[in-house]
Formats: C-alpha cells, sequence, structure tokens
C-alpha cells in the first residue's frame, strides 16, 4: 500500500521571499529519496477560502511513496535531516498528515 505524507508549514516569516526560501528547500532536498511516487509542494491558494478550508499554513508538502519502507527510509535520509536541520529555525508550527492510498 502507498503512503502519502502531507506536512504543512506555518512560517515566522510569512513574506513571499520566506515562502519561497521553503519551496526552494523541499525542491532541493526532498525529491531523489528512493521509492517516491510523486512530489510536489506550494503555496497555500489564497483565492480558496471557502469556509472548509483550513487556512493557516503557507507551505504544504505533498509526497507519495510506494511503502512504508520508503516512507520510512526517507525519514531517515541524510538530505530529509539537512532539510530539517537548515529550515526549521524558520517554522511556527508543523502538521504532518500520513496516509494509507
Amino acid at each position: 500500500m502507498r503512503v502519502m505524507h502531507n506536512v504543512f508549514f506555518t512560517l515566522k516569516d510569512q513574506s513571499p521571499a520566506a515562502v519561497k526560501k521553503l519551496l526552494d528547500a523541499c525542491q532541493k532536498y526532498l525529491t531523489g529519496q528512493k521509492g517516491i511516487v510523486s512530489f510536489a509542494c506550494g503555496p497555500m491558494a489564497p483565492d480558496l477560502a471557502r469556509e472548509v478550508n483550513v487556512r493557516d499554513w503557507d507551505v504544504g508538502l505533498h509526497i507519495t511513496f510506494t511503502d512504508k519502507a520508503a516512507h520510512d527510509s526517507y525519514q531517515d535520509d541524510a538530505l530529509h535531516h539537512q532539510f530539517v536541520n537548515e529550515n526549521k529555525a524558520d517554522w511556527a508550527k508543523v502538521r504532518v498528515f500520513d496516509s494509507n492510498v
């Protein structure tokens, strides 16, 4: 069964430059790990503001893995750790939603 890894980052600095910096880091560090089926990241869509939309985040990261083993390997990957270490000071809040798909 595939694993969908969704991470929603709320930044301390919510400027367009800070959002771009995190998006660039996602692209740089989180796209090459073995077992990734699909990768996407992007800013919150400002024009989608329905009552049901959660809007307390700035950058969404969405990765589908072939299976749990690939997800677990990604979590231990040196580039993933580098991404976290280089960017965590900029995060006000991080929420992770993993699901079997």
